[in-house]
């Protein structure tokens, strides 16, 4: 089958990417800007380099393909792409470009705390996405996941470097909220599954979250442990600290250690789905969990 990717350089599309061509599929991988130095080519992919609101030449690129994953997202703005361009006027995009290249299967990725009304520039863009794909005629699943690690990952990479210069973490709230961390490799699987299969979760939302439930400290005392470093100190911190940690962390830093929006999403808790999502099928739910195992297999080189 031939496949199209949307934000297909980024952590989860590079992943799915590299499933899909080892399932012998052919792989088409959409970005907006060619490689970097730190998102080298796939091998066995075609890359198109594009603006994915351009309709015209998204609907050439999704030519000939029989689905089409649109992965494309961001928590962090730039001078050349805002979260309302990116995740709704860019799903208005995809959208129409699929329905005119008659693309069968239409797969959205979203996010699993996505919801309406609420004081949030990513959750309220990435919901307008939803919406117009759900108000679309196109044969669509939206996947809504939980907080996502992995090799190349924000998470793993980001509290690996902090925990390599000072073994503390500053938790988010003074009462924790609870998170379902869920593996790339799970949620490669149940993408995979939707694409492949028409029928399936047709114009369904659907949650997609890991197989525990726990507090976010609980998950960083696992990171440092397996990195060899026990004695992780965990200090909580009124949400306002984070807030004003990530904006300048969003202003001066090149790869920010941590957005307004991840602060958004540990502040709300990532495990609990919304009421517009559906339950996976017990055949399609993830079940690998976050072990000392699994974390080593993230952890940056």
């Amino acid at each position: 089958m031939k496949i199209a990717i949307t934000g297909g350089t980024g952590f989860i599309g590079r992943h799915l990417a590299r499933d899909l061509i080892a399932h012998g599929h052919e792989v088409i991988v959409i970005a907006r800007g060619n490689y970097s130095r730190n998102t080298q080519p796939i091998e066995g992919a075609t890359f198109i380099a594009l603006d994915a609101n351009d309709t015209t030449k998204l609907t050439e690129a999704f030519r000939g393909c029989e689905a089409v994953a649109h992965c494309a997202g961001t928590s962090v703005e730039d001078g050349k792409q805002t979260l309302q361009r990116l995740h709704a006027d860019g799903a208005r995009s995809a959208v129409t470009a699929a329905e005119n290249a008659g693309v069968k299967k239409f797969v959205l990725l979203s996010y699993l705390s996505v919801r309406p009304n609420v004081n949030s520039a990513y959750l309220t863009t990435k919901w307008q996405g939803e919406e117009i794909v759900r108000a679309s005629k196109i044969n669509y699943t939206i996947l809504k996941a939980g907080l996502v690690y992995g090799a190349g990952d924000h998470l793993l990479n980001n509290l690996s470097n902090l925990f390599k210069k000072m073994p503390i973490f500053a938790q988010v709230g003074l009462k924790e909220k609870q998170v379902r961390l869920l593996a790339v490799e799970d949620l490669v699987n149940v993408i995979r599954e939707t694409l492949l299969d028409e029928t399936r979760l047709s114009r369904q939302t659907v949650a997609v979250t890991g197989p525990e439930e726990f507090p976010f400290s609980r998950a960083a005392k696992r990171i440092a442990k397996a990195m060899g470093k026990p004695s992780l100190i965990v200090l909580p911190f009124p949400v306002f600290f984070h807030r004003i940690l990530a904006f300048f962390s969003e202003r001066f830093m090149p790869k920010p250690l941590i957005t307004k929006s991840q602060v958004q999403m540990l502040a709300d808790g990532i495990s609990q789905a919304t009421p517009e999502s559906i339950q996976l099928p017990d055949d399609m739910k993830p079940k690998i969990g976050f072990t000392e195992e699994q974390i080593k297999k993230g952890l940056p080189k």
